[in-house]
């Protein structure tokens, strides 16, 4: 099946940038995969989505213009590169797998990874 694995957490001061990365293994189709996270308390959100393809590319209106997402094909790799960090973006940052396109819906997707903590400090 599956399996993805979130590196690159950790705790920065406002203005500074961190690169997650979502390393995936068993894919064998077409599919794409989202960023999501979860702050305490809140409900979990779409961050930015991506096909292997790089075809299809989507960022939530919270992070357009500071957020990149993007695919290293020859690493199983999907990158979230995030600048000018901002204490509402700490939480819990998840990557997860669906078929064939993006979509923004948590419930979309089939596997998850574990998470990967950011957290913000003002």
């Amino acid at each position: 099946q599956v399996q993805l694995v979130e590196s690159g957490g950790g705790m920065v001061q406002a203005g500074g940038s961190l690169r997650l990365s979502c390393t995936a293994s068993g894919l064998t189709q077409e599919y794409a995969v989202g960023w999501f996270r979860q702050a305490p308390g809140k409900a979990r959100e779409f961050v930015a989505g991506i096909s292997w393809s790089s075809s299809s590319i989507y960022n939530s209106d919270s992070v357009k213009g500071r957020f990149t997402i993007s695919t290293d094909n020859a690493k199983n790799t999907v990158y979230l590169q995030m600048n000018s960090l901002k204490p509402e973006d700490t939480a819990v940052y998840y990557c997860a797998w669906r078929q064939w396109t993006v979509s923004r819906l948590g419930y979309d997707y089939s596997y998850w990874g574990q998470g990967t903590q950011v957290t913000v400090s003002s």
